[in-house]
């Protein structure tokens, strides 16, 4: 499933972090590596520092997944670098990386989701937003403002449901991904608290006008959807545990985007997974509201997988 692995960098350390990441998942996975840089349109194609920044960090990417414990008995794995660009001042960073990931089949995009630029001249938190919500192929974000673990793992996932078809999409990778790199699976489940609405003739404010009152349902009110939502996330759980992969899973209510942040930092998940949709449909350059949230407010590298 994830055998082309696309690495997209801008010549600042803040994008660096991904390459661990990558180098895990090639030494686990078997898959290739491909480390691309973005050309901005006013500079030389050929720019010779350019060329040898990324020959490098792809020769020294290449020794890294050799000397990985996990990387079997005579495999190779092969680090491939190439530099890409529009002469479109127009076109931007996120969408020629998108594009490219099309063209060359990349089965995975990992990307730091934020940080500005060294050599290169773009806003990495900005081309990352937009490889997020554009590319067809799932995307791992790495937080480029937290510290590297001395060592990486992805053995604790963290994976979101909500009980629909779209947030299912990640079930798949998870069975992939799970047992490849021996991965412990904790599912959840977020129960969205539900509200009685009554108009209120009171004045909203600078407003002047009047509008509803939002009252959150009782606990006796909410236990039937909580039921609801746990007996879902039960029957997947049990799922994926009749296929050998380590499981456990754990319902909560509240505001979802919240609860996933929370979430993380309390189980220690060294990867969150989510689908990326919204109710008022994808487009290209939008992603859930939800997604947005955990995106934009959580530090734990974050796979996003686009719902065919």
């Amino acid at each position: 499933m994830y055998k082309r692995l696309l690495v997209s960098l801008d010549g600042s350390e803040l994008a660096e972090k991904a390459l661990p990441y990558a180098e895990e998942l090639a030494a686990k996975l078997g898959a290739e590596v491909v480390i691309v840089n973005v050309r901005m349109p006013s500079e030389d194609p050929d720019k010779p520092e350019q060329r040898a920044y990324i020959s490098k960090i792809a020769a020294a990417t290449e020794q890294n997944i050799k000397k990985s414990p996990a990387l079997k008995k005579g495999e190779k794995i092969k680090v491939v670098s190439a530099i890409i660009g529009s002469t479109s001042p127009s076109v931007h960073a996120g969408e020629q990386i998108v594009d490219y990931a099309e063209k060359e089949s990349i089965n995975l995009i990992i990307i730091a989701s934020h940080g500005r630029s060294g050599i290169r001249r773009w806003a990495l938190g900005s081309t990352a937003d937009k490889v997020a919500s554009a590319a067809k192929c799932p995307v791992l974000l790495i937080r480029a403002g937290v510290n590297l673990p001395k060592t990486v793992h992805l053995a604790n996932f963290l994976v979101t449901l909500d009980g629909s078809k779209p947030a299912e999409a990640v079930l798949e990778h998870i069975e992939w991904l799970a047992p490849r790199l021996k991965a412990r699976v904790t599912l959840l489940n977020v129960v969205e608290t539900l509200y009685h609405l009554y108009p209120s003739t009171e004045a909203l404010g600078y407003f002047g006008g009047g509008g509803m009152i939002k009252v959150p349902y009782t606990e006796e009110e909410m236990k039937p959807s909580i039921t609801i939502g746990e007996d879902y996330t039960k029957n997947v759980n049990s799922k994926l545990a009749s296929e050998g992969i380590t499981t456990g899973y754990e319902v909560r209510v509240g505001a979802a985007g919240e609860e996933i942040i929370a979430a993380e930092k309390e189980t220690g998940a060294d990867m969150v997974v989510m689908s990326t949709y919204g109710h008022s449909g994808f487009g290209r350059w939008s992603h859930g509201s939800i997604a947005d949230k955990v995106m934009h407010g959580g530090n734990t590298p974050l796979l996003l997988i686009r719902p065919k």
